[in-house]
Protein backbone atom coordinates (compact mmCIF):
# COMPACT_ATOMS: atom_id res chain seq x y z
CA UNK A 1 0.00 0.00 0.00
CA UNK A 2 1.24 3.61 -0.91
CA UNK A 3 1.92 6.98 1.65
CA UNK A 4 -1.11 7.86 -0.37
CA UNK A 5 -4.54 6.15 0.32
CA UNK A 6 -7.24 7.22 -1.66
CA UNK A 7 -10.76 7.57 0.59
CA UNK A 8 -14.23 6.39 -1.44
CA UNK A 9 -17.05 7.26 0.96
CA UNK A 10 -19.85 5.23 0.24
CA UNK A 11 -23.06 6.94 -1.24
CA UNK A 12 -24.51 9.60 1.25
CA UNK A 13 -27.38 8.19 3.17
CA UNK A 14 -30.65 9.55 2.74
CA UNK A 15 -32.32 10.78 5.85
CA UNK A 16 -35.58 12.11 4.09
CA UNK A 17 -36.41 9.77 0.66
CA UNK A 18 -38.88 10.64 -1.91
CA UNK A 19 -39.58 8.16 -4.57
CA UNK A 20 -40.19 8.89 -7.85
CA UNK A 21 -43.75 9.13 -8.74
CA UNK A 22 -43.19 7.25 -12.55
CA UNK A 23 -40.36 4.05 -11.18
CA UNK A 24 -40.27 4.19 -7.93
CA UNK A 25 -36.14 4.85 -7.25
CA UNK A 26 -35.12 7.83 -5.25
CA UNK A 27 -35.20 11.47 -6.20
CA UNK A 28 -32.27 13.60 -5.49
CA UNK A 29 -31.81 16.97 -5.46
CA UNK A 30 -29.36 18.35 -7.88
CA UNK A 31 -27.86 21.76 -7.31
CA UNK A 32 -27.93 22.62 -11.35
CA UNK A 33 -30.85 22.18 -11.95
CA UNK A 34 -32.38 23.07 -8.84
CA UNK A 35 -35.24 20.56 -8.96
CA UNK A 36 -35.37 16.86 -7.88
CA UNK A 37 -34.18 14.36 -10.30
CA UNK A 38 -34.28 11.16 -10.58
CA UNK A 39 -31.47 9.54 -12.09
CA UNK A 40 -32.97 6.14 -12.99
CA UNK A 41 -35.81 7.59 -15.15
CA UNK A 42 -34.94 11.04 -15.74
CA UNK A 43 -38.05 12.05 -14.39
CA UNK A 44 -38.08 15.90 -12.92
CA UNK A 45 -39.77 17.51 -10.16
CA UNK A 46 -40.04 21.00 -8.54
CA UNK A 47 -39.66 21.35 -4.81
CA UNK A 48 -42.83 22.29 -3.18
CA UNK A 49 -43.20 25.37 -1.57
CA UNK A 50 -46.55 24.95 0.00
CA UNK A 51 -47.20 22.95 3.28
CA UNK A 52 -46.20 23.21 6.18
CA UNK A 53 -42.25 24.30 5.58
CA UNK A 54 -43.80 26.75 3.27
CA UNK A 55 -43.56 30.49 3.84
CA UNK A 56 -41.03 33.54 5.88
CA UNK A 57 -38.09 31.82 8.19
CA UNK A 58 -39.77 32.41 11.28
CA UNK A 59 -37.36 33.04 14.34
CA UNK A 60 -37.66 31.69 17.87
CA UNK A 61 -37.63 33.53 21.47
CA UNK A 62 -34.40 31.98 23.03
CA UNK A 63 -35.54 32.29 26.31
CA UNK A 64 -38.45 30.16 26.07
CA UNK A 65 -35.97 27.31 24.10
CA UNK A 66 -33.19 27.43 27.04
CA UNK A 67 -36.29 27.12 29.54
CA UNK A 68 -36.98 23.90 27.23
CA UNK A 69 -40.49 25.58 27.04
CA UNK A 70 -40.87 25.02 22.86
CA UNK A 71 -44.08 23.78 21.84
CA UNK A 72 -43.59 20.29 20.84
CA UNK A 73 -44.05 20.97 16.94
CA UNK A 74 -40.47 22.86 16.56
CA UNK A 75 -38.68 19.51 17.74
CA UNK A 76 -37.59 16.30 15.49
CA UNK A 77 -36.66 13.56 16.22
CA UNK A 78 -33.95 12.32 14.01
CA UNK A 79 -31.70 8.83 14.02
CA UNK A 80 -28.00 9.81 14.77
CA UNK A 81 -24.62 7.99 14.40
CA UNK A 82 -21.50 9.37 16.17
CA UNK A 83 -18.39 9.20 14.67
CA UNK A 84 -15.89 7.58 17.25
CA UNK A 85 -13.25 9.82 15.64
CA UNK A 86 -14.41 13.23 15.22
CA UNK A 87 -17.73 13.14 17.36
CA UNK A 88 -19.65 13.81 13.93
CA UNK A 89 -23.48 13.93 14.58
CA UNK A 90 -25.17 12.59 10.43
CA UNK A 91 -28.18 11.50 10.32
CA UNK A 92 -29.26 8.19 8.42
CA UNK A 93 -31.81 6.76 7.09
CA UNK A 94 -34.00 3.41 8.53
CA UNK A 95 -32.18 1.38 5.77
CA UNK A 96 -28.89 2.19 6.65
CA UNK A 97 -26.83 0.02 10.08
CA UNK A 98 -23.19 1.28 9.00
CA UNK A 99 -21.15 3.81 6.50
CA UNK A 100 -18.41 6.12 6.57
CA UNK A 101 -18.21 9.23 8.49
CA UNK A 102 -18.14 11.23 5.30
CA UNK A 103 -15.97 13.94 7.59
CA UNK A 104 -12.91 11.69 8.51
CA UNK A 105 -13.94 8.29 7.11
CA UNK A 106 -13.89 6.26 10.02
CA UNK A 107 -16.40 3.27 10.45
CA UNK A 108 -19.45 3.96 11.57
CA UNK A 109 -22.66 1.94 13.12
CA UNK A 110 -25.93 3.46 12.75
CA UNK A 111 -27.18 3.83 16.44
CA UNK A 112 -30.70 2.63 17.26
CA UNK A 113 -31.90 5.24 19.05
CA UNK A 114 -33.30 8.47 18.60
CA UNK A 115 -32.03 12.02 19.22
CA UNK A 116 -34.39 15.13 19.49
CA UNK A 117 -33.32 18.49 18.73
CA UNK A 118 -34.24 21.62 17.63
CA UNK A 119 -36.04 21.50 14.48
CA UNK A 120 -34.15 23.66 11.22
CA UNK A 121 -36.34 26.85 9.96
CA UNK A 122 -34.20 27.47 7.31
CA UNK A 123 -30.91 26.12 4.57
CA UNK A 124 -29.27 27.12 2.15
CA UNK A 125 -29.67 24.73 -1.07
CA UNK A 126 -26.54 23.43 -2.60
CA UNK A 127 -25.80 25.77 -5.89
CA UNK A 128 -22.73 23.67 -6.92
CA UNK A 129 -22.81 20.06 -7.73
CA UNK A 130 -20.17 17.48 -7.09
CA UNK A 131 -18.58 17.92 -10.63
CA UNK A 132 -17.74 22.09 -10.00
CA UNK A 133 -17.20 21.29 -6.21
CA UNK A 134 -14.24 18.47 -7.24
CA UNK A 135 -13.06 21.24 -9.43
CA UNK A 136 -12.75 24.01 -7.60
CA UNK A 137 -10.81 21.54 -4.65
CA UNK A 138 -8.52 20.11 -8.05
CA UNK A 139 -7.49 23.82 -8.47
CA UNK A 140 -6.97 24.60 -5.03
CA UNK A 141 -4.61 21.40 -4.91
CA UNK A 142 -2.93 22.46 -7.51
CA UNK A 143 -2.04 25.78 -5.98
CA UNK A 144 -0.49 23.82 -3.01
CA UNK A 145 3.85 24.25 -2.75
CA UNK A 146 5.46 21.46 -1.64
CA UNK A 147 2.36 19.10 -1.48
CA UNK A 148 2.38 15.21 -2.61
CA UNK A 149 2.60 14.12 -5.96
CA UNK A 150 -0.97 11.79 -5.07
CA UNK A 151 -2.78 15.05 -4.22
CA UNK A 152 -3.05 16.20 -7.96
CA UNK A 153 -3.76 12.31 -8.66
CA UNK A 154 -6.01 12.15 -6.31
CA UNK A 155 -8.05 15.22 -7.90
CA UNK A 156 -7.74 13.67 -11.34
CA UNK A 157 -9.26 10.39 -10.37
CA UNK A 158 -12.29 12.35 -9.12
CA UNK A 159 -13.08 10.09 -6.08
CA UNK A 160 -16.80 10.53 -4.71
CA UNK A 161 -17.19 14.12 -2.32
CA UNK A 162 -19.95 14.02 0.04
CA UNK A 163 -22.09 16.71 -0.04
CA UNK A 164 -23.14 17.73 3.98
CA UNK A 165 -26.18 20.31 5.74
CA UNK A 166 -23.95 21.74 8.32
CA UNK A 167 -25.66 22.86 11.63
CA UNK A 168 -25.65 27.02 12.38
CA UNK A 169 -27.10 28.59 15.07
CA UNK A 170 -28.10 32.77 13.81
CA UNK A 171 -28.66 34.79 16.87
CA UNK A 172 -30.74 38.93 16.84
CA UNK A 173 -31.01 40.84 19.72
CA UNK A 174 -31.16 44.91 20.13
CA UNK A 175 -28.91 45.81 22.79
CA UNK A 176 -28.51 49.37 24.14
CA UNK A 177 -25.19 49.97 25.89
CA UNK A 178 -23.78 53.03 28.28
CA UNK A 179 -20.44 53.63 28.47
CA UNK A 180 -17.58 54.72 30.81
CA UNK A 181 -14.21 56.26 29.04
CA UNK A 182 -11.66 59.00 28.06
CA UNK A 183 -10.88 60.87 24.59
CA UNK A 184 -7.88 61.68 24.13
CA UNK A 185 -6.49 64.45 21.75
CA UNK A 186 -3.20 64.74 20.29
CA UNK A 187 -1.29 67.52 20.56
CA UNK A 188 3.22 68.44 20.09
CA UNK A 189 5.33 69.86 21.96
CA UNK A 190 8.68 71.61 21.02
CA UNK A 191 11.43 70.03 22.88
CA UNK A 192 15.90 70.51 23.13
CA UNK A 193 17.30 67.02 22.78
CA UNK A 194 21.29 66.81 22.62
CA UNK A 195 22.45 64.39 19.68
CA UNK A 196 26.32 63.95 18.63
CA UNK A 197 27.57 66.95 20.86
CA UNK A 198 24.36 69.25 19.55
CA UNK A 199 21.23 70.49 20.50
CA UNK A 200 18.01 69.47 18.43
CA UNK A 201 14.98 70.61 18.58
CA UNK A 202 12.22 68.21 18.04
CA UNK A 203 8.63 67.81 18.14
CA UNK A 204 6.93 65.03 20.61
CA UNK A 205 3.50 64.28 20.97
CA UNK A 206 1.83 64.32 23.94
CA UNK A 207 -1.99 62.92 24.29
CA UNK A 208 -4.56 65.21 26.42
CA UNK A 209 -7.58 63.21 28.35
CA UNK A 210 -10.78 64.08 28.90
CA UNK A 211 -13.58 61.76 31.14
CA UNK A 212 -16.68 60.98 28.65
CA UNK A 213 -19.68 58.60 29.24
CA UNK A 214 -22.43 58.27 26.62
CA UNK A 215 -24.57 55.37 25.05
CA UNK A 216 -24.68 53.24 21.64
CA UNK A 217 -27.40 51.17 20.84
CA UNK A 218 -27.34 48.53 17.91
CA UNK A 219 -29.88 45.68 16.33
CA UNK A 220 -27.54 42.58 15.75
CA UNK A 221 -29.04 40.40 12.88
CA UNK A 222 -28.24 36.86 12.14
CA UNK A 223 -24.99 36.73 13.55
CA UNK A 224 -23.62 33.30 12.98
CA UNK A 225 -22.25 30.54 14.76
CA UNK A 226 -20.88 26.86 13.96
CA UNK A 227 -23.03 24.37 15.57
CA UNK A 228 -20.69 21.29 15.28
CA UNK A 229 -17.27 20.69 16.65
CA UNK A 230 -16.69 17.95 13.38
CA UNK A 231 -15.08 20.16 11.64
CA UNK A 232 -12.26 22.69 12.26
CA UNK A 233 -13.63 26.03 12.78
CA UNK A 234 -10.55 27.46 11.15
CA UNK A 235 -11.64 26.28 7.94
CA UNK A 236 -15.08 26.52 8.66
CA UNK A 237 -15.34 29.81 8.89
CA UNK A 238 -12.77 30.62 6.03
CA UNK A 239 -15.53 29.72 3.74
CA UNK A 240 -17.77 32.53 4.82
CA UNK A 241 -19.19 34.66 3.31
CA UNK A 242 -22.63 33.22 3.04
CA UNK A 243 -25.42 34.88 2.16
CA UNK A 244 -28.08 34.13 4.34
CA UNK A 245 -30.53 36.81 2.73
CA UNK A 246 -30.69 33.69 0.51
CA UNK A 247 -31.91 31.35 2.93
CA UNK A 248 -34.97 29.11 2.21
CA UNK A 249 -37.40 28.11 4.75
CA UNK A 250 -36.47 24.51 5.14
CA UNK A 251 -37.97 21.64 2.97
CA UNK A 252 -36.86 18.07 3.97
CA UNK A 253 -36.90 17.81 -0.03
CA UNK A 254 -33.18 20.03 0.01
CA UNK A 255 -31.89 16.97 2.02
CA UNK A 256 -32.37 14.23 -0.59
CA UNK A 257 -29.49 12.72 -2.02
CA UNK A 258 -27.61 14.65 1.02
CA UNK A 259 -26.64 14.22 4.51
CA UNK A 260 -27.28 16.40 7.10
CA UNK A 261 -25.28 16.63 10.43
CA UNK A 262 -27.14 17.35 13.51
CA UNK A 263 -26.19 19.81 15.38
CA UNK A 264 -23.52 19.05 18.82
CA UNK A 265 -23.49 22.83 19.98
CA UNK A 266 -25.61 23.50 22.66
CA UNK A 267 -27.92 26.57 22.34
CA UNK A 268 -27.24 28.14 25.45
CA UNK A 269 -23.60 27.70 24.38
CA UNK A 270 -23.69 29.07 21.13
CA UNK A 271 -25.59 32.25 22.49
CA UNK A 272 -22.40 32.65 25.05
CA UNK A 273 -20.15 32.54 21.54
CA UNK A 274 -22.78 35.00 19.83
CA UNK A 275 -22.54 37.23 22.93
CA UNK A 276 -18.70 37.17 22.63
CA UNK A 277 -18.81 39.10 18.91
CA UNK A 278 -21.65 41.62 20.20
CA UNK A 279 -19.43 42.69 22.78
CA UNK A 280 -16.18 43.27 20.64
CA UNK A 281 -18.36 45.00 17.82
CA UNK A 282 -19.83 47.41 20.85
CA UNK A 283 -16.32 47.42 22.16
CA UNK A 284 -15.46 48.84 18.54
CA UNK A 285 -18.94 51.28 18.83
CA UNK A 286 -18.08 52.16 21.79
CA UNK A 287 -14.65 53.53 20.79
CA UNK A 288 -16.11 55.75 17.41
CA UNK A 289 -18.87 56.98 19.74
CA UNK A 290 -15.47 58.20 21.92
CA UNK A 291 -14.02 60.22 18.91
CA UNK A 292 -10.82 62.30 19.60
CA UNK A 293 -7.62 60.45 18.48
CA UNK A 294 -7.36 57.73 21.11
CA UNK A 295 -9.48 56.01 23.41
CA UNK A 296 -9.66 54.44 26.42
CA UNK A 297 -12.79 52.46 27.60
CA UNK A 298 -13.24 51.72 31.18
CA UNK A 299 -16.64 50.05 31.46
CA UNK A 300 -19.38 48.92 29.28
CA UNK A 301 -23.04 48.06 30.68
CA UNK A 302 -25.02 46.40 28.15
CA UNK A 303 -28.84 45.55 28.35
CA UNK A 304 -30.46 43.04 25.49
CA UNK A 305 -33.75 42.86 24.59
CA UNK A 306 -35.45 40.81 21.66
CA UNK A 307 -33.12 37.82 21.78
CA UNK A 308 -34.32 35.04 18.86
CA UNK A 309 -32.60 32.56 17.24
CA UNK A 310 -33.17 29.74 14.73
CA UNK A 311 -31.56 26.53 13.57
CA UNK A 312 -29.70 26.95 10.10
CA UNK A 313 -28.53 24.30 7.46
CA UNK A 314 -25.36 25.32 5.79
CA UNK A 315 -24.11 23.22 2.53
CA UNK A 316 -20.84 22.13 2.55
CA UNK A 317 -19.00 19.76 0.09
CA UNK A 318 -16.10 17.12 2.33
CA UNK A 319 -13.58 14.96 0.82
CA UNK A 320 -10.92 13.03 2.61
CA UNK A 321 -7.70 11.23 2.05
CA UNK A 322 -5.02 9.51 3.65
CA UNK A 323 -1.58 10.08 3.59
CA UNK A 324 0.75 8.29 5.58
CA UNK A 325 -1.85 6.94 8.06
CA UNK A 326 -3.51 9.99 8.79
CA UNK A 327 -6.59 11.61 7.55
CA UNK A 328 -6.70 14.87 5.85
CA UNK A 329 -9.79 16.65 4.73
CA UNK A 330 -11.28 19.39 2.27
CA UNK A 331 -13.97 21.80 2.55
CA UNK A 332 -15.51 23.59 -0.29
CA UNK A 333 -18.62 26.02 0.20
CA UNK A 334 -21.61 23.98 -1.56
CA UNK A 335 -22.52 27.86 -2.88
CA UNK A 336 -19.35 29.59 -3.77
CA UNK A 337 -17.01 27.05 -4.24
CA UNK A 338 -14.18 28.75 -1.81
CA UNK A 339 -12.15 25.64 -0.74
CA UNK A 340 -10.13 25.11 2.74
CA UNK A 341 -8.24 21.91 4.08
CA UNK A 342 -5.51 20.30 5.69
CA UNK A 343 -2.44 18.96 3.70
CA UNK A 344 0.48 17.28 4.40
CA UNK A 345 3.60 18.39 2.86
CA UNK A 346 6.09 15.71 1.12
CA UNK A 347 9.75 15.82 2.66
CA UNK A 348 11.26 14.84 -0.96
CA UNK A 349 10.10 18.04 -2.45
CA UNK A 350 11.52 19.61 0.71
CA UNK A 351 14.96 18.34 0.72
CA UNK A 352 15.07 19.28 -3.03
CA UNK A 353 14.06 22.76 -2.47
CA UNK A 354 16.24 23.18 0.12
CA UNK A 355 19.19 22.00 -1.70
CA UNK A 356 18.81 23.50 -4.64
CA UNK A 357 18.75 26.67 -2.51
CA UNK A 358 22.18 25.64 -1.25
CA UNK A 359 23.43 25.14 -4.19
CA UNK A 360 21.90 28.72 -5.80
CA UNK A 361 22.95 30.62 -2.24
CA UNK A 362 26.68 28.64 -2.92
CA UNK A 363 26.86 29.86 -6.41
CA UNK A 364 26.30 33.32 -5.70
CA UNK A 365 28.83 33.14 -2.71
CA UNK A 366 31.60 31.47 -5.15
CA UNK A 367 31.06 34.39 -7.25
CA UNK A 368 31.27 37.32 -5.29
CA UNK A 369 33.97 35.58 -3.47
CA UNK A 370 35.49 35.57 -7.24
CA UNK A 371 35.07 38.74 -8.11
CA UNK A 372 36.42 40.68 -5.02
CA UNK A 373 39.88 38.19 -5.62
CA UNK A 374 39.86 39.98 -8.89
Amino acid sequence: MSDFDLIDPTAPAQEHRFPCDNCGADFRFDPAAGQLVCDHCGNTETVDDEGPWAGSIRELDLRTAIQRQLPEQEIEETRISTCPNCAAQVEFDGATHAAECPFCATPVVADTGVHRQIKPRGLLPFALDEANARGAMAQWLGSLWFAPSGLMEYARKGRKMNGIYVPYWTFDANTKSSYKGERGTVYYENRTVMRDGKRHEVRVAKTRWHAVRGRVARFFDDVLVLASHSLPKRYTDALEPWDLSALEPYRPEYLAGFRAEGYTVELQDGFAEARDYMDRVIHRDVKFDIGGDKQRVHDIDTSISDVTFKHVLLPIWVAAYKYRGQTYRFVVNGRTGRVQGERPYSPIKIAIAVIIGLLIAGGIGYLMATGEMN
